[in-house]
């Protein structure tokens, strides 16, 4: 006797066997699913794969997100802990990692992370030889290097989430300060994801506007409106989030989706993320750090030549002296 869906559908050709753009996530924790959820509400993915070693968590975040099918433009939602999940990736997201425990040196919890990567990546080329990897895991330009160093792949398919969240956060703290919206404040962060990165004060402007020619002390010491205190905030915004509410996850995830949409629909858009920098800006390390990239369906095709005052050049190359003296130390790679 013929099944139901036999006697509704007659067949007319065979369905595609390939996804066209598929979003593997490998993390399903704060962060991870705040990516997951943000690709799926922007309809990017025919279809999303997760991966996490926690079974049970895993699949009661897939369930999740099946059962909202209905509100999502995504045919197809996945997960289990083997990686032939991901198999045909146009993009693995990464975001998994051990945390930092208290007391642990930096380079500590790197050498703890190497070994957590060791078991991700090699997989995720195995089942997506051709797919483009962003890694988001903290410490994210060291760990875009370690991606890199493990993977295989060409550089411009190894990219790292970088400053794309810091350009996002200094354009709102602009917003803030000259009541426009921020996606009309614009401005860059570079360098690195972290302590070290570098404001681009000579860059900022509104509608081509300099808004240092209009305060040449901006960005110094000697500025009266104390334009610099909009950096710190940015440096200092992670640490005031997380100790608020234990962890950052939603900017990050709007970040994560803003740069799949960039790749996916192959916008030929510029993002300030972690590509390779050595021979630019006279870095001599294998470094990577945030500079501002243009990405496509390749990857990471170019890289913008930005007019840096001496300042900042000099701020980067110590930018990227401060990775080097905790990347060089890494083993076992």
């Amino acid at each position: 006797m013929a099944t139901v869906k036999d006697q509704l559908i007659s067949p007319i050709a065979e369905e595609a066997k390939v996804p066209n753009n598929k979003v593997t996530v490998v993390g399903v924790g704060m962060v991870g699913m705040a990516a997951a959820v943000s690709v799926l509400g922007k309809g990017l993915c025919d279809e999303l794969a997760l991966v996490d070693v926690m079974e049970d968590r895993l699949k009661g975040e897939m369930m999740d997100l099946q059962h909202g099918s209905v509100f999502l433009h995504t045919h197809k939602i996945v997960a289990d802990k083997d990686y032939a999940v991901t198999a045909n990736s146009r993009i693995v997201v990464l975001t998994a990692g051990v945390r930092q425990q208290e007391g642990e040196s930096r380079l500590n919890l790197l050498q703890r992370n190497v070994s957590v990567f060791k078991n991700i990546v090699p997989h995720v080329v195995k089942y997506s030889p051709n797919c483009i990897i962003l890694v988001v895991s903290n410490p994210v330009d060291i760990m875009t290097y370690i991606t890199w160093k493990l993977s295989g792949l060409p550089k411009h398919r190894v990219i790292g989430s970088g400053c794309n969240l810091d350009t996002a956060r200094f354009r709102y703290l602009m917003s803030e300060r000259l009541g426009i919206h921020p996606s009309s404040c614009h401005g860059w962060i570079l360098g690195e994801h972290g302590d070290s990165s570098v404001a681009v004060w000579s860059g900022m402007n509104v509608a081509g506007v300099s808004l240092q020619q209009l305060n040449p002390a901006m960005g110094t010491d000697k500025d009266p409106e104390n334009w610099k205190e909009v950096h710190k905030q940015v440096v200092a915004s992670a640490y005031e989030v997380i100790k608020l509410k234990g962890y950052t996850n939603w900017a990050i995830g709007f970040s994560v989706a803003d740069l799949c949409e960039t790749i996916l629909k192959n916008l030929h858009r510029v993002h300030s993320v972690a590509t390779l920098v050595k021979g630019m800006y006279g870095i001599q390390h294998e470094v990577f750090l945030s500079l501002p990239s243009v990405l496509s369906a390749s990857g990471l095709t170019c890289v913008i030549n930005q007019k840096l005052k001496d300042d900042e050049v000099t701020q980067l190359r110590k930018s990227a002296d401060t990775l080097w003296d905790v990347q060089k130390d890494v083993k076992d790679l």
